[in-house]
């Protein structure tokens, strides 16, 4: 009897000691010893799981005896039995072949049916609570998985489709004393690309955007002051790859607009639940990352969602932004079948939202898809035409970007041009959170419509210049004093960066062509010698119809660029990168060493790891 309680004893106490929950922290990061963030640790046989940080670094509940699971794309799986509590860091080795790889992604069971969304129009709290709410969380027990496999990945971005670049030249200051474009404050082009490079795909240089991949990152340009919605910096320095040439930079910093002050906002979500939003990268991530969206909204903010397959409908009508669960059970309840009748779905949207119309409100149709329309007006061309009668409504447009294979980002970065909006590519739950969480309500807040951008350069100073990036934002001259003409907006704090590179007069370069001598051109006015450029900036109040102007000089400095800000060195650097990325000619170095060593020196403070992952994908990138 004594030997049968003692055993007892013991199997009870292994049992507890089993059953014991710990907390698990540590680093993930590869054979180079470079951090993986992103990376996934699952508890085996559970959906229990969370991701790396952008550090790498992650921490997760679970019991003593269970198994960890780390995952990465492009790298072995590993598996760690937890013995104790404490740290378990982990270094995956890179797979043998990247021909089929397993991704593991945010996502939950799928059902298909025959029509593109499984909800039925919601009229009540009520009916809508009768659903299972989905509960997932960024990081943390609670967050669904799902896993699938993909072919070759150079065949995976055979169906993507990009808009063609055609990289800026160096432009004879004689012929072409003005350079004249309208702001971006895109910055799908480098989360795409971050997607890419982390699955070892061969990049297409259409999808380099240089102003795209700038624009991604926060500078610490000062706040504005006066009545100008925005402070304006300028600066020069030399050139860091190229010895003959100076790097002029201008930025543009957004008035910051405290939550708080931010107009209520008439918000209709979008959402493409067609047939190849299916997999787990797609919809099951658009809807996690809607309940971050979810999070933040307030009670006099009102959402309404419609979704689009073989048709268009309606599935939630305008509600609270207090009803949150409502809103939750409506996303949880979607699922993705049929064709793609996004001319069908954009028609509702502005519908939906012009008959709730708040007029001191943020009006915005929020359209989250993989670009695939292919029923109805499916052009670029048919969309464009589109998208701008709708805008006449005072509707602003939103365009989030999702999954890989058959992203169309031409379509998306049309839409989002002619809609008054931007557009956003979120590859995992980490963007979802920057911009849905983070950014998300100072883009919604306009604090200046139709900003264009003119630079002058002095012939007597400048013999050549090129404009980084933006092939796909250039301005006719005359465009800018025409304020009929379409242009950027800037939200509530954000930042936009432009580069110039430029040949002072009197240096031979290789990158210049050599032209007649013009006949009647005057010569310069001698009582500017000290000034470079000028810079014009124009912008429109965000109900105005009138531009107001803004001008700023810079003058002729000599500054190295060990000597410039860290800002100015990071930029410098993802420039730099992206112009390896497009193999562009205008370049003197395609080491990689190069970008790393500028961005290093211009990481500064780095508060939130973007730049750290930024150095992390140039010494993983080939």
């Amino acid at each position: 009897m004594k030997t049968l309680f003692t055993l007892f004893t013991v199997v009870l106490l292994s049992l507890q000691l089993h059953a014991q929950i710990v907390t698990i922290s540590g680093t993930v990061t590869d054979d180079t010893s470079l951090v993986l963030p992103g990376a996934n640790v699952i508890i085996k046989g559970t959906s229990t799981g969370t991701q790396t940080d952008f550090n790498g670094k992650y921490s997760i509940s679970a019991q003593i005896g269970q198994k960890l699971v780390f995952s990465y794309v492009g790298f072995e799986t590993e598996e760690v039995k937890i013995k104790k509590a404490g740290e378990i860091n982990v270094t995956l080795k890179p797979s043998a072949a990247l021909d089929e790889v397993v991704v593991t992604a945010y996502g939950g069971r799928r059902e298909k049916k025959s029509l593109g969304y499984a909800v039925v129009p919601i009229h009540s709290a009520n009916q809508a609570l009768q659903g299972k709410a989905s509960g997932v969380r960024i990081r943390g027990s609670a967050s669904l998985y799902g896993s699938r496999s993909y072919e070759n990945n150079n065949r995976v971005a055979e169906n993507e489709s990009y808009g063609r670049i055609e990289e800026n030249i160096f432009k004879s200051v004689v012929t072409a004393p003005l350079s004249t474009f309208s702001i971006d404050v895109d910055k799908a082009g480098y989360s795409n690309i971050r997607r890419m490079l982390n699955n070892g795909q061969k990049i297409p240089e259409d999808a380099v955007k240089i102003e795209e991949m700038v624009n991604y990152f926060a500078y610490d340009y000062p706040q504005p002051t006066g009545k100008n919605p925005f402070s304006i910096t300028a600066d020069m320095v030399n050139s860091p790859w190229n010895q003959d040439a100076k790097l002029v930079r201008i930025g543009l910093k957004g008035k910051d607009i405290s939550l708080e002050n931010v107009p209520p906002s008439n918000l209709v979500f979008l959402l493409d639940v067609s047939g190849s939003m299916n997999d787990t990268n797609k919809l099951p991530l658009l809807k996690a990352a809607l309940n971050v969206l979810v999070d933040k909204l307030r009670e006099k903010d009102k959402v309404s969602i419609v979704v689009y397959a073989g048709a268009a409908g309606l599935v939630l009508p305008p509600t609270s932004g207090a009803e949150k669960q409502l809103i939750r059970n409506a996303i949880e309840h979607l699922s993705a079948g049929g064709s793609t009748a996004g001319g069908a779905g954009i028609e509702l949207a502005y519908k939906v939202a012009t008959e709730n119309f708040s007029k001191k409100g943020n009006n915005r149709v929020i359209l989250a898809t993989d670009g695939d329309f292919n029923v109805g007006a499916s052009s670029d061309r048919s969309m464009e035409n589109l998208i701008e009668e709708k805008r006449k409504s005072g509707v602003f447009l939103t365009c989030l970007g999702f999954g890989m294979g058959n992203y169309k980002d031409s379509k998306l970065e049309t839409l989002a041009d002619k809609g008054n909006g931007n557009h956003a590519y979120i590859d995992s739950m980490q963007e979802a959170q920057k911009v849905l969480g983070t950014e998300f309500f100072g883009t919604l807040y306009t604090i200046a419509k139709d900003v264009k951008i003119q630079v002058e350069f002095n012939p007597s100073k400048v013999q050549a210049y090129r404009l980084i990036g933006y092939e796909n934002r250039l301005l006719n001259d005359e465009d800018f004093k025409d304020d009929t003409k379409d242009a950027g907006e800037l939200g509530s704090g954000h930042t936009v960066t432009a580069l110039y590179e430029i040949i002072p007069v009197g240096v031979k370069s290789k990158y210049l062509k050599a032209i007649d001598n013009l006949k009647y051109t005057k010569q310069t006015n001698l009582n500017y010698r000290d000034e470079m450029l000028t810079v014009k900036f124009r912008y429109k109040e965000p109900n105005g119809d009138v531009s107001k102007l803004i001008e700023k000089t810079v003058k002729d400095e000599n500054i190295s660029i060990d000597n410039a800000s860290d800002d100015l060195k990071f930029s410098a650097a993802v420039a730099l990168f992206g112009m390896q990325l497009r193999k562009s000619e205008f370049i003197n170095t395609k080491k990689r060493e190069d970008v790393i060593v500028l961005a290093e020196a211009g990481k500064g403070t780095d508060a939130d790891g973007y730049r750290a992952e930024f150095i992390r994908l140039v010494k993983s990138s080939k």
